[in-house]
């Protein structure tokens, strides 16, 4: 490498060299052969400038009616001064929103030196927007007003958090989705492979309970002939009658709450009833002994934490069947530990003081790490 790069400064002509090749090169009526001839006067057989340094050097002179190098221009390295910082954080102030590439072109800085800025000189991160549940005017005072009976509780009791038993389906899909652009097969020959994708994807139902001591579930609705079904009045009450109350080694109804969300098929009077011939007068649930405020999703764990949970690992597997994901789900519930279900539930007392202070708001995005 050394020895290439001595030979090109060796082999590079002066100025008075190449006044000399411009002179004889229009002095021979523009030829570039009968010029690379006549510098054999001068340089000899071995050592005059070759066919291409005379054309690179009448081109040069062509172009720019110069015989100096051109000096290539080089990119400009912007640095983290102390205006360009300034700049940016005034920049941020106004429009947080704003892109690192458009807030790199309007302050005339490259894109990693603002990136540098505002993650090492101002310390800032990108956060996502969050979608949260639209609440109408009226929530805001019905979950003040839950909240102010939970902390009453809690106030009595300080463990009244292990005594609930939180509740909540979710749907599943079955994950049979293929991106085209990113699946290949590499053959000799094109395979004309293709896949056959239903045009409606299969899904099921899930019922869970959680408390701070375990989970009871998951329970999958379905017909009598094994399919997936949605919920109903009648499903949800058989679900009750002949999962829920069968499950309930662990939990003294006469000492635990039960929660459920504002459903129809939840607080439909028979299905209030059946649960008070259980639980009594420990229920939470809309038309319940204790009101659960409605869009309320931030409350409960299994919405907070475990459906959220669940869903990342069991869409990882990319379940071919809804067998499959059935197992997966029943799998994911069972490896959840139960010191996390302590923590999940402690979570919560956290949330009803929260509520209280924000005067029914939605949580923050810190609540909802548990």
């Amino acid at each position: 490498m050394f020895s290439i790069v001595w030979q090109i400064i060796k082999n590079r002509l002066t100025l008075e060299e190449r006044y000399q090749i411009i002179q004889i090169y229009f002095g021979n009526q523009s030829l570039i052969r009968a010029t690379y001839r006549q510098l054999r006067e001068f340089y000899g057989a071995h050592n005059r400038p070759s066919e291409q340094a005379i054309r690179r050097t009448v081109d040069r002179f062509r172009t720019t009616y110069s015989l100096n190098d051109v000096i290539t221009p080089t990119r400009q390295r912007n640095v983290r001064t102390e205006e360009n910082i300034a700049a940016i954080n005034e920049s941020v102030e106004e429009d947080p929103n704003l892109s690192i590439r458009r807030r790199s072109q309007e302050l005339g800085l490259c894109p990693s030196t603002t990136w540098k800025i505002l993650r090492e000189d101002l310390g800032l991160h990108p956060y996502k927007i969050q979608l949260i549940q639209e609440l109408k005017p009226r929530d805001h005072h019905m979950r003040r007003s839950f909240a102010d009976w939970a902390l009453g509780q809690l106030e009595t009791d300080p463990l009244f958090y292990r005594k609930i038993v939180f509740s909540d389906e979710a749907r599943f899909w079955l994950n049979g989705f293929v991106n085209k652009q990113n699946c290949r097969i590499w053959s000799e020959t094109n395979p004309e492979e293709t896949l056959q994708t239903p045009l409606y994807t299969e899904k099921c139902t899930v019922w869970c309970s959680l408390h701070a001591g375990g989970i009871i579930g998951p329970y999958f609705f379905k017909n009598e002939a094994g399919g997936p079904v949605t919920v109903n009045g009648d499903r949800y009450r058989t679900m009750i009658k002949d999962f829920l109350f069968e499950n309930m080694d662990d939990i003294d109804p006469d000492k635990m709450w039960f929660q459920q969300d504002g459903a129809t098929c939840h607080t439909a009077t028979a299905t209030i009833d059946l649960l008070k011939s259980k639980f009594n007068d420990k229920l939470i649930s809309r038309n319940g002994p204790a009101n659960w405020p409605p869009r309320s999703r931030d409350l409960t764990p299994l919405d907070y934490f475990l459906w959220s949970h669940v869903k990342s690992l069991v869409y990882a597997d990319k379940s071919a069947t809804i067998n499959a994901l059935e197992a997966n789900i029943i799998r994911v519930i069972c490896d959840i530990r139960p010191a996390v279900l302590e923590k999940v539930a402690q979570n919560w007392t956290s949330r009803m003081r929260f509520v209280k202070n924000s005067r029914g708001g939605h949580m923050p995005e810190i609540i909802f790490k548990c």
